[in-house]
């Protein structure tokens, strides 16, 4: 057993459970990794990540019939097509690269911050962030782990949430108590494949490392507990533990619960037009005349098989073979696709890049009508993600602070996000140029659709116009005026 602090909030059923002895910490700890495996929340996160990935449920799909006794009956010879038409991934992607398509600016009045958190807050970082951001749509929030890797550099890990257990300190969701992670290894051991459960809780002090072994927490190696950093002689933990939410909204509900049905629709629309035209001779039934009856339950399995119905006439007398046409109107299959594909859309907030309204030359007022439910959902999760980033930036501080750098703690500092959204870059120059002379200069210049770096385009700009003036001074006329 090792020393553990549970939460504040815990029933007392379960402190005086574990204080009599019914229940030890191993105990509780399995019981929540038991409980959070279970739940509705982890098997909505894993299938958001599996619809994202193309694991839809239509790949399940089977052809059946209405059989002998009214059941169900699966059915071989027929086509049985399982179209992906992957619109969530579209709308993930969409968000992901609306919100953090251009790298995240960090300002503050110092200088020397500045330079520091341009180092840290790199591409690198900009990519795992991206990455965190799809497990926010698709699992409701993604996790961040800040800490050192093996050669004693700062760096950023993302774990994936439907392996950690958060236990909150508030109903809120806020602050961490504690958080339990676990995952399977494989591993060879007599040339037999045996897959291991690992297990590790954080807490502020550092990470304790466990493995299951017949049922029982057993401590992982010597060096089972690890501190967050070391100095050359002691171990120390943070004020806080190191695993930052970044949620997708306060409710931590993933995009796919908004969306799944419809685009479970879509996919079986398209399946069934493509079995549809693939089973043509199938669009023909058969009428066998006069060549044995059927009972009804053979008849409506033979139907869906075969194709083919048989009647006897009312004197059995004439047999033959006619024909029934049945006809698949493609554009009915379009008009209904179109819908759910628009549904999609708009449950999920998201944006039709084919809209009507960017035909021609769009102005830029059709351009943020067509955003505008992106950018409704893009708010509420910037707010989120502030938050977040604000506690990644605590931590950078302590940081520099333990590493000699500099201390910068009351200093503020605050991420900005750079949308990226299609703009008219002729209207959005043109409105530059007629503020000019109602704002500052480094305002217009902000904000003209080619500045990219705006300290160095305000140094070209500075450059520039100095060369002007020494030209200027070059070809002014030298010397005193001589007057005849």
């Amino acid at each position: 057993m090792f020393n553990f602090q549970f939460p504040f909030f815990q029933t007392e059923r379960i402190n005086k459970g574990i204080e009599n002895g019914f229940m030890t910490s191993e105990e509780y700890i399995l019981e929540q990794i038991k409980e959070f495996e279970s739940s509705i929340k982890r098997r909505n996160m894993i299938k958001g990540y599996e619809y994202f990935t193309g694991r839809h449920d239509v790949l399940l799909k089977k052809r059946t019939a209405i059989g002998i006794g009214g059941e169900p009956t699966e059915i071989h010879n027929v086509p049985n097509n399982r179209i992906v038409d992957n619109q969530y991934r579209k709308l993930v992607i969409q968000k992901v690269n609306y919100l953090l398509g251009k790298p995240i600016t960090l300002n503050s009045s110092n200088s020397k911050l500045n330079k520091v958190l341009k180092e840290i807050f790199n591409a690198d970082f900009d990519m795992t962030l991206k990455a965190i951001c799809e497990d926010s749509l698709n699992c409701g929030l993604g996790w961040l782990f800040t800490g050192y890797d093996s050669n004693g550099n700062f760096a950023f890990k993302r774990i994936n949430p439907w392996e950690l257990v958060p236990i909150w300190e508030d109903s809120e969701h806020k602050a961490l108590s504690y958080a339990i992670r676990f995952y399977d290894v494989v591993n060879y051991e007599n040339k037999k494949r045996i897959t291991r459960r690992k297990i590790e809780v954080y807490d502020r002090k550092g990470i304790s490392r466990f493995y299951i072994d017949r049922g029982k927490m057993v401590h992982d190696g010597k060096e089972w507990f690890t501190p967050y950093f070391c100095t050359s002689k002691q171990g120390y933990g943070w004020e806080k533990i190191p695993l930052i939410a970044f949620k997708y909204n306060h409710c931590e509900e993933p995009l796919i619960l908004r969306v799944k049905c419809l685009q479970d629709g879509l996919n079986i629309l398209e399946s069934n037009f493509l079995n549809s035209m693939e089973e043509d001779p199938r669009n023909t039934i058969l009428v066998l005349k006069n060549y044995d009856g059927e009972n009804l339950g053979e008849f409506r399995q033979n139907l869906s098989t075969y194709g083919a119905v048989k009647v006897r006439t009312i004197d059995g007398a004439m047999g033959g073979v006619e024909t029934l046409s049945i006809q698949v109107n493609a554009e009915n299959y379009k008009a209904i696709i179109d819908i759910f594909r628009k549904a999609v859309i708009e449950n999920g907030m998201g944006y039709d890049a084919k809209d009507d309204k960017l035909s021609g030359n769009p102005n830029q007022l059709n351009i943020k009508s067509m955003y505008s439910d992106i950018d409704i959902d893009a708010n509420n999760m910037e707010m989120e993600y502030q938050s977040s980033l604000m506690k990644v930036i605590w931590f950078v501080k302590q940081h520099l602070a333990n590493t000699g750098r500099g201390s910068f703690g009351n200093i503020e500092t605050k991420p900005i996000f750079n949308r990226d959204m299609l703009i008219n870059e002729s209207e959005a120059i043109d409105n530059c140029i007629k503020s000019l002379n109602i704002i500052s200069k480094e305002t217009a210049i902000s904000k003209h659709p080619w500045v990219e770096n705006l300290e160095k385009e305000l140094k070209r700009v500075e450059k520039a116009k100095e060369e002007k003036i020494g030209e200027q001074n070059l070809h002014k006329p030298q010397g005193n005026n001589i007057q005849s």
